[in-house]
């Protein structure tokens, strides 16, 4: 039997895998000059590593081995198995840009590691922060689970009966209150408003379907309405000097 780490790796070569990282890469635009280091922190199978590290020096670090055996691999990155013990390591200001993409979610400290990728950054560097966003986790419970009763239980804050399992989910504001004067937010995204509650799976490998919908959810993720019920949140801040 597949295990969970498996089957996602498989989800993300579908249609509604490739369209998060297609919203992602429309979301966090880096030209190719100037150059930039980068950390992808989590970098889980490595696909936003290699995306960004055609034109830039990224650092891929993913502490499971799992992740890191069904990674794409390529030349485009360097990857580091390891995770917070790397970033110890690291000197101050390294890095330009610091993604941490659905990562803190599954940690036991977040304070530790936010406070090591706030160090690491450099001053007016950008850091991108993917999460998942309760409210769409709610609507995606009664929708796509049939599961009202849940849904209604992570509103009111018990994530046991979540359909996604018990993770961590932690709000918009535990970031600003967290980062306070080092970081100001300059973007807020949504991502998948609409396109994971569909049960048609077949649609979703047509030309037909797949554009006209990565449209429809570029428009959606930058209207407040849909940011707020989105599953994930992209959160893109910038290091205060």
């Amino acid at each position: 039997m597949a295990s969970a780490i498996e089957n996602y790796r498989t989800m993300v070569d579908q249609p509604w895998g490739r369209m998060f990282y297609d919203q992602i890469f429309r979301q966090l635009i880096m030209p190719a000059e100037p150059k930039k280091k980068i950390l992808d922190f989590g970098a889980g199978f490595c696909l936003t590593a290699i995306h960004y590290g055609k034109d830039h020096d990224v650092t891929a670090v993913e502490p499971g081995e799992e992740m890191r055996a069904l990674r794409v691999e390529s030349e485009d990155y360097t990857l580091v198995g390891q995770g917070l013990e790397y970033l110890s390591g690291v000197e101050d200001n390294t890095y330009d840009v610091v993604i941490c993409h659905n990562v803190l979610e599954y940690v036991e400290d977040k304070d530790a590691i936010l406070n090591e990728l706030v160090r690491v950054l450099k001053p007016g560097g950008i850091m991108s922060i993917i999460k998942h966003n309760v409210f769409g986790r709610a609507l995606a419970t009664a929708v796509m689970s049939n599961d009202p009763k849940a849904a209604l239980d992570l509103l009111n804050g018990d994530e046991e009966n979540s359909m996604f399992g018990n993770r961590s989910v932690y709000s918009n504001a535990y970031l600003d209150d967290f980062f306070g004067d080092r970081m100001a937010l300059l973007e807020r995204y949504g991502i998948r408003a609409f396109f994971g509650l569909s049960s048609n799976n077949e649609i979703k490998y047509t030309d037909d379907w797949y554009q006209p919908m990565l449209e429809l959810e570029t428009k959606a993720s930058t209207m407040e309405e849909y940011k707020n019920i989105a599953f994930f949140n992209h959160l893109i801040y910038k290091k205060n000097a």
